[in-house]
């Protein structure tokens, strides 16, 4: 990116109820010398947020610009006028793609919150050349998914290190378990059950990209065979979870120094009990099975729309812990990445700490193409997130 934009960042999707979250704490936390907007199909609804903004006391409010999805020239022009640009709008396997072509095209910055694999996958193989030749960062998944996973990794290489001497050398296997409490968004229903029902296109999205993947970063990152098992020392029985989290965080292991030659990662939610445990899998397994009959999809579709969200008591008592565990050299680390409530709250803070990374920190990106956060910003995001109340620490 070489031209000077006329906004640090601009929102898109703000008049969602996770775009408003992220609304809200941009305007609370961008700088006043930093012009930012917000962008859309409907410049009412967009004004109707602004003027919540100005009502709450935001010094630096934002400018509107009309977009639509279905509008290819509105969205680059939307990504000529930004450094960066935030996506909340989903599902992104048919609504995102023409954003990030936008984006790559005109070497803008694109931040989103999708756990969609074909999506992620798609934009790897499809733009990551045309971003790295425009200087653009392309950054998926900066939101529950992937950012406490993806970047507790890179936390806890750290301290692994640390342990070492200073520096990794042999094959480090490390294990991340989530527990949380609380509900996710409409926008991630609507995605999840939407990914759920394309299990082909998945499979081929996924496929071209590992293999794309191992030749842009030959060097050797892989998930952990994925079996349920009991492990004391990490809250009992643990379920592997068939999300996109391991596959971000494989990447960023190949990308970003620090993990050592030979990394392994196993992703899993934590169940107290064995009862329970079989229960959440087979509730899982039902839905996978639910998601591929279509009269079947279009109910569970309906069962909670995009912009459906709790309420702010209820994500005052929401929240998240993943712990990791590390293991090289004959050493062991134990960290844990905590924060409020994974589906609302903390996924706008992360999204708009990203985007903040990416528009005003000096050396950020850290590289451009289609990326993972911690392949864009590394260290500094997590810097960025701790400032933010979030918790990193070696147990």
């Amino acid at each position: 990116m070489t031209q000077p934009r006329k906004y640090s960042l601009t929102l898109f999707g703000a008049t969602g109820f996770t775009g408003g979250l992220c609304a809200d704490y941009l305007a609370s936390h961008m700088p006043a010398d930093a012009p930012w907007a917000l962008a859309g199909r409907n410049l009412s609804k967009l004004e109707s947020v602004r003027d919540r903004l100005s009502a709450a006391g935001a010094n630096n409010l934002p400018e509107l610009i009309q977009a639509d999805v279905d509008d290819q020239a509105s969205l680059d022009n939307m990504a000529q006028l930004s450094k960066v640009v935030i996506t909340t709008v989903g599902p992104y396997v048919f609504y995102g793609e023409g954003l990030v072509r936008a984006c790559a095209d005109n070497g803008t910055h694109y931040c989103d919150l999708t756990g969609e694999p074909e999506f992620v996958c798609n934009s790897m193989t499809r733009y990551h050349a045309s971003a790295r030749r425009t200087g653009a960062a392309i950054v998926n998944a900066c939101g529950f998914d992937s950012i406490p996973h993806d970047a507790g990794a890179l936390f806890t290489v750290r301290a692994l290190a640390k342990k070492l001497g200073g520096q990794i050398n042999g094959q480090v296997t490390m294990e991340g378990v989530v527990s949380a409490a609380g509900t996710f968004s409409g926008g991630t229903w609507q995605s999840a059950i939407t990914a759920m029902g394309r299990p082909t296109e998945n499979r081929f999205a996924m496929k071209h990209a590992r293999m794309a993947l191992d030749h842009e970063y030959p060097k050797t990152a892989r998930v952990l065979p994925m079996r349920p098992k009991h492990d004391a020392e990490l809250g009992g029985w643990l379920a592997p979870m068939p999300t996109v989290d391991p596959f971000m965080v494989v990447r960023s292991a190949r990308a970003v120094d620090g993990y050592g030659p030979d990394f392994r990662y196993g992703h899993y939610v934590a169940g107290k009990t064995l009862p329970k445990m079989v229960g959440g899998m087979a509730a899982i397994g039902g839905l996978v099975l639910a998601a591929q009959i279509k009269p079947l999809r279009n109910k569970l579709l309906e069962y909670r729309q995009s912009g459906d969200g709790p309420s702010a008591e209820k994500r005052e008592k929401s929240w998240f812990k993943v712990q990791f565990r590390a293991r090289s050299g004959g050493e062991q680390v134990m960290c844990e990445v905590a924060g409020g409530d994974p589906g609302y709250s903390e996924t706008a803070k992360m999204l708009a700490e990203t985007a903040m990374c990416l528009a005003l920190d000096k050396d950020q990106p850290k590289r451009a193409g289609v990326l993972t956060p911690m392949m864009a910003c590394e260290d500094r995001l997590i810097e960025r997130l701790q400032a933010a109340g979030m918790t990193f620490r070696e147990l």
